[in-house]
């Protein structure tokens, strides 16, 4: 019974009210909002809670707050509302001959590093599969795909992960970026420990580099010295550019945004400078195809590289033994004057002078014609 009235009650201009209700915090900015009269409003959801049978809101002074029913009811409106989008948006996309869309969220270090070389990649394959990309801290990459806001993410190996199926996606390493005329710029690597005396440029809370720096310096005993907290990769060089102080930040990223600044990425020797990134679904067998494809894609793509690497130094190491042999084949000294080589080639050549000479010239006797007799 409980289903069939919610079948009957749970349309979708009330599950969007629902959740402009929750977002808003008061039913009036709501209707407002969803451009519903008031009345009317309160009529929806009062006869959607009926429908329930719990109440999804509590009333308050300061607003509406949801009930734990209405959590429970908040998850599954916003994963409807976003696959009616999704449907919308996917139609559109086959009446001018997309094949697929692939919903994928990632932390600001894959998109940065990896992703564009392998999104393109997959792309040269797939010309007719879209991909919508959206960046997200690591716990929010976990968090919308745990809420089927996306098909697939990508965030830091440490982060919880929950129940989502996790694959191995790609490695990278952490550094020290500094000014080249900073103190500690003559090292070649150091501990983090180490850069603790000084000011750092950090990024911003919800980041899992954040999260390790701070682990690490409450591990060494110091404090961590933030000097200013900025929202990405390229606000951290430009303001160790400006003598702000140090940041930690990929390995790729400081090659790529860091050096042409005149920056200095210096590797760092803490075992938690070495991490992965993981790709995470919510159910792998639940996958469109198009979005299988690409999971497939992205959960080989690191070892598929280190195979071609291999294959290349292998035959690199095979046509420099080739050519190793050869040069020494050609460099074989001629015969100097004197030594046994050029004594039997000598010897040859004499008797074969000699064989010559006692051999008789054999000669065709001329023909001569004599005029006849008269």
């Amino acid at each position: 019974m409980v289903i069939k009235n919610l079948l009957r009650k749970l349309d979708l201009t009330t599950l969007q009210l629902f959740l402009a209700v929750f977002e808003e915090g008061t039913l009036t900015r709501a209707a407002e909002r969803e451009a519903i009269a008031v009345s009317a409003a309160s009529k929806r959801l009062l006869e959607l809670e009926q429908a329930v049978g719990a109440s999804l809101f509590q009333r308050n002074a300061r607003g509406m707050t949801l009930t734990p029913a209405g959590e429970t009811l908040l998850h599954h409106a916003r994963r409807v509302l976003r696959d009616i989008e999704n449907i919308g948006v996917e139609l559109a996309g086959h009446a001018s001959g997309v094949l697929g869309y692939v919903r994928m969220m990632a932390n600001l270090s894959a998109i940065v590093e990896f992703l564009p070389e392998d999104l393109r990649a997959f792309q040269a394959q797939h010309e007719r599969v879209k991909v919508d990309l959206e960046e997200r801290p690591s716990g929010g990459v976990v968090k919308a795909i745990d809420e089927s806001l996306a098909d697939l993410g990508i965030c830091s190996g440490d982060a919880d992960t929950r129940e989502l199926h996790v694959e191995h996606y790609r490695r990278d390493s952490l550094v020290i970026v500094m000014r080249d005329d900073h103190p500690l710029a003559a090292r070649t690597s150091i501990g983090f420990a180490e850069t603790l005396d000084g000011d750092h440029v950090g990024l911003h809370s919800a980041s899992s580099i954040n999260a390790r720096t701070h682990l690490a310096a409450r591990q060494a005993g110091k404090p961590l010295r933030l000097r200013i907290h900025v929202p990405g990769f390229d606000a951290v060089c430009r303001m160790v550019q400006a003598g702000m102080g140090v940041g930690v930040l990929p390995r790729k990223v400081c090659e790529l945004m860091g050096r042409p600044l005149g920056l200095v990425g210096m590797p760092l020797e803490d075992d938690w400078a070495e991490r992965s990134l993981v790709l995470v679904a919510r159910d792998v067998d639940a996958l469109s195809p198009v979005s299988r494809l690409l999971f497939d894609h992205l959960r080989t793509v690191e070892a598929q590289e280190m195979a071609e690497a291999s294959a290349s130094t292998a035959t690199g190491a095979a046509v420099a033994e080739t050519a190793s042999a050869s040069a020494k084949t050609n460099a074989k000294p001629a015969a100097k004057p004197g030594s046994k080589t050029n004594a039997k080639a000598g010897a040859a050549t004499t008797a074969s002078r000699a064989a010559s000479a006692a051999t008789p010239t054999t000669r065709k006797p001329r023909s001569r014609s004599r005029a006849p007799r008269r």
